[in-house]
């Protein structure tokens, strides 16, 4: 199998994770390497992503790495047979890969957790705000490319929809809720879905309001994708240069506490629909 010129983010992850039991076995690359009968040069593309690794030779290094984890290395061998080709393919090639990345790992997530201060989370968003965002982030964008962009982010709306839908848990700043992105009418509107959102089963939309007390914030937006494993949980954060997918252990476990604390000085569910109506009413 030829190497991949642009291993997707899942496909790195893989490799990252068997890298890190190695590690953690006290083994050298060139010592997993003839393990498995390839050099070392072969090894380094398969702890990268570059090179695909068949469910043998995934169980045979956690074998030889002493992994006590049989549901991380089956989770693992999920990862390394799955042939998914998604509905983000179609956008391969004219939006950035991170937005694909993206929607492969909402499409393997468990559960979704985000946190919001300055605009309504991506995939509670109306088309019409969605629209509105992506025009005002980047004026030069081609009117096509804009319209890529909303395309692909009304798709990722699929996690809710399908019949495996997976839970979701929203935290959102009043001033996410109030910037007015768009006008009248489509903050209204976005008002009414996000609404409309947290009535299902398995959505929940909290709010942070101004009047909250001894509350400063969570840094910047972040997104919590559960793995089938908690090992392979991911934190998606906007950086200066871009999208930053966060896997060390040490990173997560601070991500969960700060979501837990943000979320618990939150209004709860009710009280926050409650809330959002309320804005709806005052436009």
């Amino acid at each position: 199998m030829p190497p991949r010129r642009q291993p997707t983010a899942r496909q790195v992850r893989l490799g990252v994770e068997l890298r890190k039991l190695r590690e953690a076995a006290g083994l050298k690359a060139t010592e997993a390497a003839s393990l498995l009968g390839v050099n070392s040069v072969q090894m380094s593309q398969i702890e990268s992503g570059i090179a695909g690794v068949s469910e043998d030779r995934v169980r045979r290094l956690a074998a030889h790495y002493a992994c006590p984890e049989e549901e991380l290395v089956s989770a693992l061998v999920r990862m390394a047979t799955d042939r998914t080709r998604g509905w983000w393919e179609e956008f391969r090639g004219h939006l950035p890969t991170a937005y694909l990345d993206l929607a492969e790992l909402e499409h393997h997530a468990c559960y979704r957790r985000d946190v919001d201060f300055l605009h309504v989370p991506g995939l509670l968003q109306t088309e019409a705000y969605a629209r509105a965002l992506f025009s005002y982030v980047n004026p030069e964008f081609p009117a096509g490319d804009v319209e890529q962009r909303v395309a692909h982010r009304m798709q990722r709306k699929v996690i809710f929809e399908r019949p495996n839908a997976i839970p979701y848990e929203a935290v959102v700043h009043e001033a996410a809720l109030r910037i007015r992105v768009g006008d009248s009418g489509a903050v209204r509107a976005q008002l009414a879905r996000l609404l409309e959102f947290s009535e299902a089963d398995h959505v929940t939309v909290r709010v942070i309001p101004f009047y909250l007390e001894n509350f400063g914030g969570a840094g910047s937006a972040m997104v919590y994708a559960g793995g089938s494993v908690p090992k392979l949980d991911t934190v998606v954060r906007d950086g200066p240069h871009g999208t930053v997918f966060v896997d060390a252990e040490a990173q997560l476990g601070r991500f969960q506490r700060l979501f837990r604390r943000v979320r618990d000085v939150s209004l709860g569910p009710g009280r926050s629909r409650d809330f959002i109506h309320n804005m709806a009413t005052e436009l």
